[in-house]
């Protein structure tokens, strides 16, 4: 299954800020982020992760409700982070 996933952004990681580091729980990963650059994108916002590319700006009150509800999803949401966490950068 894949889910889409809130993370937060780190830093910006490539010159035309298109690539951004993102924190999901802990596991930090590269995401491409010129789909939601042109609305304004910030170190510290939150943004709605799948496959690769942030979907959509999210605040911080429904990152963590959707954290907490994928969360208690238990398996599937495991078997997300873990494929996170095997592409995760340092």
């Amino acid at each position: 299954m894949c889910l889409g996933i809130p993370g937060q952004i780190i830093e910006f990681v490539h010159e035309t800020n298109q690539i951004a580091k993102i924190d999901v729980n802990g596991v930090r990963r590269n995401v491409n982020v010129g789909l939601v650059l042109p609305d304004g994108l910030k170190v510290g916002d939150w943004v709605l992760v799948h496959v690769g590319f942030a979907l959509s700006i999210i605040d911080e009150e429904e990152a963590a409700r959707t954290l907490k509800f994928l969360e208690s999803m238990g398996q599937e949401f495991k078997d997300e982070l873990d494929e996170l966490m095997a592409s995760q950068i340092e």
